[in-house]
């Protein structure tokens, strides 16, 4: 069993075009609550950045999303790991709504809750998006 971490990115990987988060290790995967529709800037903004890891989008469409069903898909995309054969060490979130979702799923699971007022939680396009709507 190969053992990994799991990473959102708002708030986690990304607090602000102009900062540094948290850098996932080669082998983790980022599970994030971003919508598929958010997927290529959000794919640019990674590689920016140097992060090349496995992405689980939110299949559910972007302005349908919210934090509660944002939180069900990375609960469900864990269990998909753990079912692959992956060993998840600990899940990095900084949205409390989504955590309580994640915790009801899987309750043993290891979660680093990182608290900060540096991105918003709730469903907004984010400052690193190239000029779409």
């Amino acid at each position: 069993m190969k053992r990994i971490n799991t990473f959102d990115i708002d708030g986690v990987i990304y607090l602000g075009s102009d900062l540094t988060g948290v850098f996932p290790g080669v082998n983790d995967h980022i599970i994030t609550g971003r919508s598929v529709d958010e997927e290529e800037y959000t794919l640019e903004m990674l590689r920016d950045r140097g992060i090349f890891n496995p992405v689980h989008f939110n299949p559910i469409r972007f302005d349908q999303k919210t934090r509660e069903s944002s939180g069900a898909h990375k609960a469900i995309i864990i269990q998909k790991l753990k079912q692959q054969g992956y060993d998840i060490g600990v899940h990095f979130e900084d949205d409390e709504v989504q955590i309580e979702v994640i915790k009801s799923i899987h309750p043993d699971l290891k979660i680093v809750h990182l608290v900060s007022n540096l991105v918003n939680k709730e469903n907004q396009w984010n400052d690193d998006r190239k000029n779409e709507q």
